[in-house]
């Protein structure tokens, strides 16, 4: 471990080059947008002291990021906004950009020494890295920030099931819950004569970009930012993480953290979730549970999108799910509904409708109904792949974590991914199959339909 406190695991050079002459180290933020508790900001911190240099931040602003809307860049702003104050106390400047990302950053890094990034999972992010370091005429490296153990030093190759990854997670666990130490600034960056984007009216900054407006923010129930996601996890572990592991799957109950919306813009690091969850005196069981949800499956999601090329399509599915549902493609559905059906909530159905609902005035979903939900689309469209398509666009659409590694596997999950077969029947073949009966006999759908509803009108 270097003296930044970063274990040099986190850390990879993307290219062969050098440290130059420059005015400043740059660090190029995007995956982790937060000024605490960030490796890839106290590592940048301590080459720019051994530089003898100053550090500048940069965030690349593009209104054309795959599938975002005015819901995700309101919430963003707001995070971005809160860690351009908190860097400026340390004495570092930010600098917030419209344009690429990539040409943000090579723009920058035009009079920079060195280039350090964090690091992100899903082709664009990884293209724009690759490019960077291509293009920048000075050495690049990059610090995974937003994973508890390393992504390859977890697993090489892409993981059937958590029971597969989870003892590869653990084996490493303990060496990796450790924040980075916080580094002095030993040189401003404040002086430096660079300029950016004003966020302190950050509604002219989202008026001034061209946007997808349709899906409204949501700033009324959940406002972007480490200080609210700290405030939010220290309100679940005072009054939800101890009946975690007994209401998780309780849809009327609020015993969830909303972690995943800030752990998906890096607002939070999910190190200091899991210390502070450990460290909290819940029971075992609640603690485990959590732990589980925050490091195993959060990370079999990044392993999946990092190990599969083709992780937003339906070909990314286990061969013996497409096999069986194509099998069973031209079942008779008592219900087919159009995608436009769906995304007015407008089925037979009051739950699927209440999760709908919840999902489009809130830009979140009980994970329990999430999983009911996506089962139900593939039962009442016309064919699978249909039906994976259209649990995606929605999903993306409208949750506010939409378009995150978590994304693409919980949809696949709903098709097989990360599952095992199922005792046989119509439409989904041996995919897991989930009821309305079912969800009556394990939760309180009538007592969640209430709560959307007054969520809905109050």
């Amino acid at each position: 471990m270097s003296g930044d406190g970063v274990r040099e695991e986190r850390v990879q050079p993307l290219n062969g080059k050098d440290v130059v002459r420059g005015d400043y180290v740059l660090y190029w933020m995007q995956q982790s947008q937060r000024a605490e508790d960030n490796p890839a900001l106290e590592y940048a911190v301590s080459r720019a002291n051994a530089l003898d240099l100053p550090l500048l931040v940069v965030f690349g602003l593009t209104d054309d990021y795959p599938e975002a809307n005015l819901r995700h860049h309101a919430f963003m702003l707001e995070g971005l906004r809160e860690t351009q104050r908190a860097l400026e106390e340390r004495g570092i400047k930010m600098l917030v950009r419209r344009g690429s990302p990539k040409k943000v950053a090579l723009e920058a890094a035009k009079d920079a020494a060195l280039v350090v990034c964090d690091r992100g999972y899903l082709h664009h992010q990884r293209r724009w890295r690759e490019e960077v370091a291509r293009g920048a005429r000075c050495e690049v490296v990059q610090v995974e920030s937003d994973v508890v153990v390393p992504i390859e030093l977890a697993s090489e190759k892409r993981e059937t099931a958590a029971r597969t990854l989870r003892p590869k997670i653990k084996h490493h666990l303990e060496d990796f819950l450790v924040l980075p130490e916080k580094q002095e600034v030993e040189r401003s960056s404040l002086g430096l004569r660079c300029k950016g984007l004003d966020l302190t009216d950050a509604e002219a900054v989202l008026r001034a970009m061209d946007l997808d407006r349709s899906v409204p923010p949501v700033g009324h129930l959940f406002r972007g930012g480490t200080k609210e996601a700290g405030r939010l996890l220290e309100r679940f572990l005072r009054e939800h993480l101890s009946s975690y592991a007994r209401n998780r799957n309780q849809p009327h109950t609020d015993d969830v953290s909303h972690m995943s919306k800030y752990l998906h813009f890096g607002q939070i690091s999910p190190v200091y979730v899991a210390l502070r969850v450990l460290d909290s005196g819940a029971p075992e069981e609640d603690v485990a549970a959590f732990l589980e949800e925050l490091v195993v499956r959060r990370e079999l999601a990044i392993n999946f999108v990092f190990y599969t090329p083709d992780y937003h399509r339906y070909s990314s599915l286990p061969e013996w799910a497409r096999r069986t549902l194509a099998e069973h493609r031209d079942d008779e559905r008592e219900h087919i509904y159009t995608r436009s059906q769906l995304e007015d909530a407008a089925t037979h159905d009051p739950y699927w409708n209440a999760a709908m609902n919840e999902l489009r005035h809130t830009g979140y979903m009980h994970n329990h109904m999430r999983m009911y939900w996506g089962k139900k689309i593939l039962e009442w469209t016309g064919t699978p792949e249909y039906a994976y398509r259209t649990a995606l666009y929605l999903n993306n659409r409208y949750f506010l974590d939409g378009r995150d590694p978590n994304s693409y596997a919980n949809v696949g999950w709903v098709f097989g991914l990360h599952d095992r077969g199922w005792p046989e029947r119509e439409i989904f073949g041996k995919v897991r199959y989930m009821s309305e009966g079912g969800l009556r006999r394990k939760t309180d759908p009538d007592a969640y339909v209430r709560k959307v509803r007054d969520l809905v009108l109050g």
